[in-house]
């Protein structure tokens, strides 16, 4: 029998040079936009062009375009996110807007492990990034150790935290390993607030991050240029992210991802063919509360002042609603699902005191109207077949 060949039709690249393109101005204006009438008409433009895409096949283009070329997507990022930094250099609130946004995204990130891929609900990821923030506000004030593993001991904390926590998740199902998060969640609260050791509710100060002799408190110097001091916390976060999403991805792709699928679909099933529910469950909190305590440790570090008010039970909620929003599972569907729920409350001022009105109502209208949320989690394919 002779081999027959298939004729691979060349996929256009141009869909994912206007994507990103779009996607950094579309961000760079968000954040430099002022004026509240401007911004509206700003955001119901970009919406719509949104619509357009997916309406007439534009996001799909992309997608493929994406599938096919992924380090000319990792590239034109990278210039991209060098851009819109460039672009704010001396926007101060702008870059720590960024900075939070990417926070919350690697955080999510590791909800998606739990909620998304193990079927595991957590309602208390604030509290882990709250156990990675206080530890680095307790090492960072005794121990003199170097910042590089003070943040590395902030997840290492909450994954220590979450192992307590995980016992009584595993001897529930359902809703009532969503309540056992819940109440560890308040718990966590009204702990931070009524011991003074931790600082009560007047909270703790913590000085800035320093990585291997570079101070993040200083401003950036670069031919000639002077960024601000929160482009070095936007370009760490960046890069945390960065390595959260490829570390997802890989996970997602591997045979750790497909066991967690089955544990997630059918707990019955899985255990009749041999696989260990409890090992995977825990895998999978673990992984997530690193990252969240991880990220929990710079924001802290970040914002040089950490509280329980930073770290409530609504925080998770809001968390939660990112991942919802995004589609749960998918982990592209994060970052722009953060950038709406994080950004556009700081940037709408007239909705700033209902922001959990407006976190509610839009988790409604997606769970209504695109349950699968905004970017939905493809079918997986075990393998695929040669055409002949």
């Amino acid at each position: 029998m002779t081999p027959t060949y298939r004729k691979l039709a060349r996929v256009p690249v141009w869909p994912l040079f206007v994507a990103v393109a779009f996607a950094a101005v579309a961000l760079t204006a968000l954040v430099l936009i002022e004026n509240q009438k401007l911004l509206g008409a700003a955001l119901a433009i970009t919406a719509a062009l949104c619509f357009c895409a997916a309406r007439f096949g534009g996001i799909a283009a992309t997608e493929v375009a994406a599938s096919e070329n992924p380090w000319l997507l990792r590239g034109l990022i990278t210039v991209a996110s060098l851009a819109v930094i460039f672009v704010l250099r001396d926007d101060n609130f702008g870059l720590l807007m960024l900075a939070t946004v990417l926070i919350y995204a690697a955080i999510c990130l590791g909800l998606t492990v739990q909620m998304g891929y193990a079927g595991l609900t957590n309602f208390a990821a604030a509290a882990f990034a709250g156990t990675g923030g206080y530890t680095a506000a307790m090492l960072g004030q005794q121990s003199g150790l170097p910042d590089a593993l003070v943040l590395v001991c902030g997840g290492l904390v909450a994954v220590f935290i979450g192992s307590l926590l995980i016992l009584p998740v595993l001897r529930t199902r359902g809703h009532y390993g969503a309540l056992t998060t819940m109440a560890f969640g308040v718990m966590f609260n009204v702990f931070l607030d009524a011991n003074d050791f931790f600082g009560g509710p007047q909270g703790l100060k913590l000085p800035g991050i320093n990585l291997f002799g570079w101070d993040f408190t200083n401003d950036i110097h670069i031919f000639g240029l002077v960024l601000s001091s929160y482009a070095n916390y936007v370009i760490l976060t960046g890069i945390l992210t960065a390595l959260a999403m490829v570390f997802v991805g890989l996970l997602d792709r591997s045979w750790v991802g497909v066991w967690f699928d089955v544990v997630r679909l059918d707990e019955t099933a899985a255990s009749v063919f041999g696989l260990k529910i409890a090992y995977w469950k825990v895998l999978a909190f673990t992984l997530g509360n690193f990252l969240a305590g991880l990220m929990g440790a710079v924001y802290a570090k970040m914002t040089g002042f950490i509280a329980p008010a930073n770290f409530t039970f609504g925080d998770s909620l809001v968390m939660v609603s990112i991942v919802i929003l995004g589609g749960i599972g998918n982990r592209w569907g994060v970052l722009p699902a953060a950038l709406i729920v994080v950004l556009l409350p700081e940037k709408l001022q007239f909705i700033q005191e209902y922001r959990l009105i407006f976190y509610a109502v839009l988790v409604i209208a997606i769970l209504t109207m695109r349950p699968d949320g905004l970017v939905a989690r493809r079918v997986r394919k075990l393998h695929t077949e040669a055409s002949a």
